[in-house]
């Protein structure tokens, strides 16, 4: 029978999901209700496939906001 996942695993798996935690404070949605965010997050998963206009276009504006933590 296969083990869960080693401590190391879980480390790694807790810190991705921190990370993506600040993506969605540092987006300005820390008060949404998870309902609202999974429905964006599933609507710009479908609109992104297979469009690489607006999948250049959204990484244009996250790389300005990451740009921006200096300020």
């Amino acid at each position: 029978m296969a083990r869960t996942m080693t401590s190391e695993a879980r480390k790694k798996d807790t810190r991705e999901k921190i990370e993506l935690g600040g993506l969605i404070v540092k987006a300005g949605l820390r008060y949404q209700k998870r309902a609202l965010l999974l429905g964006a997050l599933i609507d710009i998963a479908r609109r992104i496939e297979g469009d690489e206009g607006e999948r250049s276009r959204l990484i244009a504006i996250g790389a300005e906001a990451f740009g921006n933590d200096a300020e």
